[in-house]
């Protein structure tokens, strides 16, 4: 594999000093038009990139880089990624994206935000507990989306976790059902607010609670699948994935959806609205939360965090009747 190309490797090629191309690169004044023609031809012609995070370290101006951590391994995070471009592009600022997976912790994926600069940060359904996350808005701005956290200093932008969970029950119980289960999210964000809303809404119309152990993927939609009783003819998944997995797993058992057993997620995320799949859910609106999260990460008020709560809506498609 050939070694990246260097800004000294353009210097040698295009016969000018190092300091020059550099002055090219950050198009700043001290080079002529010839000169910057030759440099970038030379540079294209190398294949060299600039190396924009070394720049940004030995500038002591601002970034306006806004911080996005975010996990690879759940469709609405990716979702309401798409959703915060066009809003920090609105305010003049851009993105730098961390991933966290399922190798690459969150503090990690943080850490290297931090070391890009960035003015504030965005964290996506972030699992640190609320005393790091304290420990880091002392530091840098920082915003909180899909995660009822209360942690000094930190701004909060997310849906009304209860308040989805009872649309969801009442849209079930309004289509006749009785036996209805939810599939709970473990100790994902929000997980414990649609699952005790869950219960609430259930005693209140005098049936049983039924809670099957789940989690944010389509695996543990698989393995709640094998969990559920024969006599449960409805679901609330607590997110898309998780009710997506249940859903082919049943179908693939030999049970009709939505004629034997009616499935509704929770996210509105791209996969539910596939045509193969038309997943009724609960819709968390991406682009407000975007906007609401953008709007905080960049105003200069870092002694008054505020939360903002956005409403879901209920999206009946295929999978419900």
């Amino acid at each position: 594999m050939n070694p990246r190309p260097t800004m000294e490797d353009v210097a040698a090629r295009a016969g000018v000093s190092r300091a020059l191309v550099s002055i090219v690169y950050r198009n700043v004044p001290g080079a002529s038009d010839e000169t910057r023609a030759r440099v970038f031809a030379v540079g294209d012609e190398l294949g060299y990139r600039p190396d924009h995070r070394a720049r940004l370290l030995g500038s002591r101006q601002r970034t306006r880089l806004i911080g996005v951590a975010f996990d690879v391994r759940y469709p609405f995070h990716g979702d309401l990624v798409e959703a915060l471009y066009p809003a920090a592009e609105s305010l003049g600022y851009s993105l730098t994206l961390s991933a966290v997976t399922g190798s690459r912790r969150e503090a990690a994926a943080v850490q290297s935000l931090l070391d890009y600069r960035c003015e504030s940060l965005v964290l996506i359904g972030p699992t640190s507990p609320s005393s790091a996350l304290t420990a880091l808005a002392e530091s840098q701005p920082t915003v909180v989306i899909a995660r009822k956290v209360r942690a000094a200093g930190v701004h909060v932008v997310r849906t009304d976790d209860a308040s989805g969970s009872r649309l969801a029950v009442e849209y079930l119980l309004s289509l006749g059902h009785t036996r209805i289960a939810h599939v709970d999210g473990a100790r994902a964000p929000g997980a414990a607010e649609r699952r005790t809303a869950y219960v609430h809404t259930m005693r209140r119309a005098g049936l049983t609670p039924v809670v099957i152990p789940g989690g944010l993927t389509e695996a543990a939609g698989t393995e709640a699948a094998h969990r559920l009783p024969p006599d449960v003819t409805a679901v609330a998944a607590f997110n898309d994935a998780c009710a997506i997995g249940l859903l082919h797993t049943l179908r693939a058992g030999g049970r009709r959806v939505p004629e034997d057993v009616s499935i509704i997620g929770y996210d509105d995320s791209t996969p539910s609205r596939l045509d193969h799949i038309q997943l009724s859910t609960i819709a968390q609106n991406a682009d407000r939360l975007a906007s609401a999260a953008l709007s905080l990460a960049t105003c200069q008020d870092r002694e008054s965090p505020q939360e903002v709560i956005t409403s879901p809506d209920l999206l009946p498609r295929k999978t419900t009747a």
